[in-house]
């Protein structure tokens, strides 16, 4: 799912999103240092989030690793709670820049351990397409019972479309529907061309039939979908 998860990032991430990764509000910056470029290499793609000189960036090793990573060329960039030493020699504590020093490592590293958290949120929000790709490669697929097949639903058919659009009728949800009430929305069908289309649909479980029906009384199926 590597790929599709690349190309949604690519077309969801917005420029506004990007610095809220890395822990800022994105108001106050300059739009041209804020962006995503992809690329496409040997080894594999990499997606790449930019906000001046940090980056957080996701990519893949030969198809095998999925990798992660926030990087900063201007560790200044982040800020922490940290005790701020003034000329005058008094002191505080407040929300300060990270100094570039071997003892701000530790706090560099769950800064960027951050972003990172924030950023695998972000894709885990991300629709999943595989499971409507199953359904619809099931919905497609032709069906046999008995010595008779159905076959299956074509979305770019104008005749199939405009019938699973019209099965979408709320009403059909709550009161089922029969063989008049598809009729009375496919103008021009007789009551021998629905039926045919009601037992397409029944094989292929989109509809299910209804108990306690007798000559169209009451509804004779319910949408399954």
């Amino acid at each position: 799912m590597y790929e599709d998860l690349t190309l949604s990032a690519v077309l969801t991430a917005k420029p506004r999103d990007i610095p809220t990764f890395l822990g800022h509000a994105w108001q106050g910056f300059k739009p041209e240092d804020i962006g995503s470029r992809f690329n496409t290499r040997f080894c594999g793609t990499c997606i790449k989030h930019y906000s001046g000189k940090t980056s957080i960036k996701m990519y893949d090793k030969f198809g095998r690793i999925l990798r992660i990573e926030t990087t900063s060329n201007d560790v200044s960039f982040f800020k922490h709670h940290r005790k701020v030493e003034h000329r005058d020699g008094t002191s505080e504590m407040k929300n300060a820049p990270l100094k570039k020093s071997i003892y701000s490592l530790r706090a560099l590293r769950d800064l960027m351990h951050d972003a990172n958290r924030r950023y695998l949120m972000f894709l885990s929000d991300l629709e999943d397409p595989s499971a409507g790709l199953k359904h619809l490669q099931q919905l497609s697929r032709p069906v046999r019972e008995g010595r008779h097949t159905f076959r299956g639903f074509n979305l770019f058919d104008a005749g199939d479309l405009s019938l699973l659009e019209t099965l979408l009728n709320g009403a059909f949800n709550i009161s089922g529907l029969r063989n008049r009430d598809l009729r009375a929305l496919l103008p021009g069908k007789t009551s021998a061309q629905v039926s045919r289309m009601l037992k397409r649909l029944l094989t292929h479980k989109l509809i299910k039939k209804a108990g306690n029906t007798y000559n169209g009384t009451f509804a004779d199926f319910f949408v399954t979908y």
